[in-house]
Order: C-alpha cells, then sequence, then structure tokens
C-alpha cells in the first residue's frame, strides 16, 4: 500500500468553500515540493478523501487521491476553483449514512468520529506532512490532526477573510474585485430605474466582503453582521442617498449575516452542514422589501421601487486575480520552506504586510470579525477612517485591530 518514498510524502487537500487562488496554491507547493525531492499526493473532496481510502492491497483509491505532477499543477494553476475538489466534510461528526460502505460495520453511530481512520490512511500512505488549504471549518480539525501528532503546515483560504492569525485568506481579493465590478454593472440598472440597489454579498461572521468594496466607493451603505442595524435608519440613508444622486439611484451592500436590530440572521432552510452551519440567505430580499415600504415615510409619501442581487457564487467563480495568483504561490513555499526545516504545527501567514507563520491552534483559539468602533461608523452605517498612515494593504486585519 505504501507509495515509493523519495525524501518523503507530502499530501494537500482543499476543504469549504471553492475560491479562487486555490489551484494557484496546490501548484506552487507541488513544483517546490517536487523539485527538492517530495512526492506529492491530492487528496480528493478535502477530508472526504482520507476517509475514503480503501487499504487492501491493489484497491482503486483513484476516487479518493492522486499522484501529483508539474504537468498536471501547470495546467490546472491559472484556473480558479480546485481541480482536487472540494468538500465540507468533517471528520469527527460522519452521519451515518455518510460513512464509506467499507466502515460501516466499525462506526454504526448516528454520528461517527473517523479521525482514527484518517490516521490511518495518512501512515499507510507514508504521508510526512499534510498540507491543508481552507477556512476555519477545514483548518479546525487541521488543529486536531496535529493534536493527534499529524505534521500539518496549514494555508488560508476564505472569500470572508475571516480565519484568525492572519491579514489575509486566499480568495478574498478576487471577491472585493468582483463585488465592485458587477457593483458597478448593476448601477447602469439601478440608475436608468432610479431605484435603490440592495446588493446581497458573502459575510457569515464577519463583514470584511462588505466594508471594502464600499470603502472603495462602490457602495454608499453596508450592513454587516458585527452590529445590528436599524432599518428605518436604514431606510431614511438609502433614500437621502438616492435625493442627493443626480442620478437619483443609491447602492448598499449587505453582507449574508447581517441582522436587524432586535433579530438574528436568516437562513435558507434549517439543514445544517458538517460543521453545524446552515446556510444563510434571505436578508437581501428582506431588507429590499423593508425599504420598499419605508420609503415613503422619508420621500414626500411616495414609494421607492429596489433592485436586489444576491451575487452569491459569481464572486467565487472564474480565473484569480493579481493577488489572489501572488499569495498563494507565496503561501506554498513558505509551507514548504517550514517542512524543509522540519517545522510544523503552523500557518502560514500574511501579518503588517509581511510573509509570516503563526500556531496553527489560533484558529481555534481565537476569531476574527471587523472591530465596530474602529473601522465602522454606526450612524451612518459604512466604514469609517481617520487616516490611512502605515495601514495594511486590506485596512481591516484581524486581533491587532
Amino acid at each position: 500500500m505504501n507509495v515509493e518514498k523519495k525524501k518523503g510524502v507530502i499530501a494537500i487537500l482543499t476543504g469549504g468553500g471553492d475560491v479562487p487562488g486555490l489551484n494557484p496554491a496546490i501548484r506552487a507547493v507541488t513544483i517546490r515540493a517536487l523539485h527538492e525531492g517530495y512526492q506529492v499526493l491530492g487528496f480528493r473532496r478535502g477530508w472526504a478523501g482520507p476517509i475514503g481510502v480503501l487499504h487492501e492491497k491493489n484497491a482503486d483509491n483513484s476516487k479518493c487521491y492522486q499522484v501529483l505532477t508539474e504537468e498536471i499543477v501547470n495546467k490546472a494553476g491559472r484556473t480558479g476553483g480546485t481541480f482536487l475538489h472540494t468538500s465540507r466534510t468533517n471528520p469527527t461528526r460522519i452521519a451515518k449514512a455518510d460513512v464509506p460502505e467499507h466502515l460501516r460495520e466499525q462506526y454504526n453511530e448516528e454520528v461517527n468520529d473517523l479521525t482514527p481512520e484518517v490516521i490511518k490512511t495518512l501512515d499507510n500512505l507514508g504521508v510526512d506532512y499534510l498540507i491543508p488549504i481552507g477556512g476555519d471549518d477545514t483548518l479546525s480539525y487541521a488543529v486536531r490532526l496535529y493534536q493527534e501528532g499529524v505534521k500539518v503546515v496549514a494555508i488560508p483560504k476564505t472569500m470572508d477573510n475571516d480565519v484568525p492569525g492572519t491579514d489575509y485568506c486566499i480568495g478574498f481579493s478576487t471577491c472585493v474585485t468582483r463585488t465592485i465590478e458587477m457593483t458597478n454593472r448593476l448601477r447602469t440598472t439601478a440608475g436608468s430605474h432610479e431605484r435603490i440597489m440592495i446588493i446581497e454579498v458573502f459575510g457569515r461572521y464577519a463583514g470584511f466582503t462588505a466594508m471594502l468594496p464600499t470603502m472603495a466607493g462602490a457602495a454608499n451603505r453596508c450592513v454587516i453582521p458585527e452590529y445590528r442595524f436599524d432599518i428605518d435608519h436604514f431606510t431614511e440613508l438609502m433614500v437621502y442617498d438616492r435625493c442627493i444622486n443626480p442620478s437619483k439611484y443609491s447602492v448598499a451592500l449587505v453582507s449574508e449575516g447581517a441582522m436587524f436590530e432586535g433579530g438574528e440572521m436568516m437562513f435558507q432552510d434549517t439543514e445544517k452542514d458538517a460543521y453545524g452551519h446552515m446556510k444563510l440567505g434571505g436578508i437581501g430580499d428582506l431588507v429590499s422589501v423593508k425599504i420598499k415600504e419605508l420609503s415613503p415615510k422619508y420621500n414626500n409619501g411616495i414609494p421607492v421601487n429596489t433592485i436586489n442581487q444576491k451575487l452569491g457564487y459569481l464572486v467565487r467563480g472564474g480565473d484569480p486575480d493579481a493577488i489572489d495568483s501572488i499569495v498563494p504561490m507565496a503561501y506554498g513555499n513558505l509551507a514548504l520552506d517550514l517542512i524543509m526545516a522540519g517545522i510544523h504545527g503552523r500557518l502560514v501567514v500574511l501579518k503588517n504586510g509581511r510573509y509570516d507563520n503563526v500556531p496553527i491552534d489560533v484558529v481555534t483559539s481565537s476569531t476574527k470579525v471587523v472591530n465596530v468602533d474602529k473601522h465602522y461608523n454606526k450612524e451612518r452605517l459604512r466604514p469609517k477612517y481617520k487616516s490611512f498612515a502605515m495601514k495594511p494593504l486590506f485596512i481591516m486585519t484581524s486581533e491587532l485591530d
């Protein structure tokens, strides 16, 4: 079962939502590792790959992992998404129906912890180091494996930019770029019809994906998960912005996790993923309805029509932008630097404009959200700032705020 070892074996996987920049990261890790004399395996479908591996001799495990070559990664390295595929699998909470067939006799509880199978797979494949690329859910399980003795070097990825310990996560720049681009495209329709435009964007617990485009001028206002907003006041501001605009329209970005005063997050349904999250969605719809309903109060008794658009997966599809081509390349090489030095249990990061690494357990020991008092104007419902001097590239960062 063991692969033929050279200098060692490195395994890579991608978990959680896809973002542009994953394939460049896989490419960077693979090419550098091969040049250093390692063999590289790519697990398929995130953490589902390791738990699905069959351990019988000559078993077909092509659906669970593949040996990576320069030819394979070069072909995908400039594209979006992840050619290794992804899932939201949490090996500590595998439902009985989702346990791989060959393990069902052993694991037959309603919810099962298949961590022993993950470790068995890594041992049988001779994996010396594991490089998971993901957000806080995917990497929280990487912390568990590190605590179990697996040599892990992690790479942060999420378009919400909310992995603790780093100023930057792969996918964020492309998300912001796409949001600005698409919001500006939609302005022509909003202006033509003289409407208030509400655009729902990603952001479960953190509002960075709404804050940065608004700060860049893509929208008049934004509402974020970190601050429960008064819909009446929000409507007043949006009607005012429309009134003073010669083209008679206004634009707001609404984080999917944003909440009304006294309200809670809105979900598309009650089904939870393996990490306990229900799928968010619908706050943009409700905000649009309420603004039209309340607008006559601030518009001389005349209602203002709205345009409501959810950007959703449009901002995570397609090729990476420049930053999400460069940072993954650097992160991949940083991971290899650590491995070459025999260091593990680390998360590669960007801090204050410089590449670095921090202990991996920062992922589970802290949170990363917008510092409302410092960066958000609660009265104007938009970003605030006094000076950009000595600020990081994306202004709002992490616990140093």
